[in-house]
């Protein structure tokens, strides 16, 4: 009786020791939560660097050496353009689009510039969020960088490297002759060839509307068919077909690497005599304004852009590519019936408008429209518009024979210039430079625009790697 007595006693020990070790256990677990990512007290390691994007439980950060991780956490609080110090276990993978490593711990601050950003760039307008990076990157580039930024050129038929090597792009426009018999590969292959080891990631664009004007679906390799018109899609299966073709058509454009659609056409056209009839939706005002609203927000999470056409609104006008063209319609018809397209675009969130090359007699009757100041102040000042202003191409009849007209589409107000001439463009700029007619503010305006146009696009970090 007194052995069987001892060993109950033992018993009763050992489970009171099994008990204090799990206690023990669970205290040294608890104590190493932070209150905020339940931290564990296991080795970690540390990474410091820049909040570049944050989305969908996800968020980016580039590291001090500009290579870019993106991990899985919706219990980071942080904003875009913060510093930010993690602490993770596990390895990090620079070629992984996710890290396996989990952030245990964090901590942000706001970043100092040395320069704060002039006040008159703080619009709050759509890419505000990249501000910062676009400041910082800014200050990094020479006058000469900051002039190609301005440049959309059409892929030239040789020495593409070279060019973009002297001259510094912001970006290449494809043509339908830039395509023709290729296969996806080989697209895919003519791309990459430009943006491999840019400093500044290249805006690829090109004209795909569908119907008159398919630059990319014109080749059976590339698409399965060509891309429908505004008119026959909406004619067949209205809005809701708009929207899915906008989404299939900027899968296939992605996919080969181009990442700017010079479209929809939203100029309001009615009669078949009109020279932009085939390209427009052939919808009054109203109808006009949804497709341009159902457009912008279906291509949105695509990868691809796309720009509202022709500023102010093209109307009855005859083709601009073979000579100069004047709209003498009152300013009031145009902001009724030509704006309100432009207008539901952009509220619907359009990152870029192309200005068209008519003379707008009631608003300036001495200038195409991109090249007059005052139009453009109705686009930023009336319509609120804080995205980019491209021209149309300077190549055109209209624009070709004007003298300096690269710096007069600066003058302007213009973004981005569309040029095949690009030496002639780069020559005018910096002639108007030395002369005083334009200023490097002027440049630095246009350029921190494109740079967070392009943090906004996700270009800036695609090729850090």
């Amino acid at each position: 009786m007194k052995k069987i007595n001892i060993d109950k006693k033992i018993i009763v020990y050992s489970v009171a020791l099994v008990i204090l070790f799990a206690l023990c256990g669970a205290l040294f677990f608890f104590s190493g939560r932070d209150g905020r990512l339940n931290k564990e007290k296991i080795e970690t390691q540390k990474l410091e660097g820049i909040v570049v994007a944050t989305n969908d439980g996800l968020i980016t950060v580039k590291d001090k050496n500009n290579y870019v991780y993106t991990f899985e956490s919706d219990k980071i609080v942080a904003d875009i353009g913060m510093e930010i110090q993690l602490e993770y276990t596990g390895l990090l993978d620079k070629d992984k689009e996710i890290q396996d490593a989990v952030i245990v711990e964090y901590e942000t601050s706001k970043v100092a510039n040395e320069d704060v950003i002039p006040k008159e760039y703080l619009d709050n307008g759509i890419f505000s969020n990249y501000y910062d990076l676009a400041y910082d990157k800014l200050k990094e580039l020479s006058l000469d960088e900051k002039i190609g930024q301005m440049l959309l050129v059409r892929y030239p038929t040789s020495g593409q490297i070279e060019a973009l090597n002297t001259y510094n792009f912001g970006g290449y426009l494809f043509f339908e002759r830039d395509f023709i018999n290729k296969s996806k590969e080989a697209v895919q292959d003519m791309i990459n060839n430009v943006q491999s080891g840019r400093k500044i990631p290249l805006l690829t664009a090109v004209d795909e509307e569908g119907g008159k004007v398919v630059r990319v679906s014109s080749n059976p390799n590339l698409a399965e068919s060509r891309f429908a018109s505004s008119r026959d899609l909406y004619n067949s299966g209205g809005f809701e077909k708009i929207a899915s073709d906008t989404k299939e058509k900027s899968r296939v454009l992605k996919e080969l690497g181009l990442n700017v659609n010079l479209a929809p056409v939203v100029d309001v056209s009615t009669s078949s005599s009109d020279y932009m009839y085939e390209r427009a939706l052939g919808e009054d005002t109203s109808i006009t304004s949804e497709f341009a609203k159902t457009v912008i927000e279906a291509s949105k999470g695509t990868g691809v852009s796309y720009t509202l056409k022709h500023f102010p609104g093209y109307g009855n006008n005859v083709d601009t590519h073979v000579g100069s063209a004047t709209d003498s319609r009152s300013l009031e018809d145009i902001k009724k019936n030509d704006l309100p397209p432009f207008e539901a675009g952009i509220k619907a969130g359009a990152e870029a408008v192309l200005v068209s090359h008519n003379i707008v007699s009631s608003v300036d009757p001495d200038n195409p429209a991109s090249l007059s100041p005052a139009i453009h102040n109705l686009l930023r000042d009336d319509l609120k518009f804080t995205g980019i202003i491209i021209t149309d191409d300077l190549y055109m009849g209209a624009t070709s024979s004007i003298p300096d007209a690269s710096l007069k589409a600066v003058k302007a107000g213009n973004d981005i210039l569309i040029t095949t001439e690009y030496e002639t463009s780069v020559n005018s700029i910096k002639k108007g430079l030395t002369n005083g007619d334009i200023t490097e503010e002027q440049i630095n305006r246009a350029v921190f625009r494109i740079l967070a146009w392009k943090y906004y696009k996700g270009l800036m970090f695609e090729n850090i790697k």
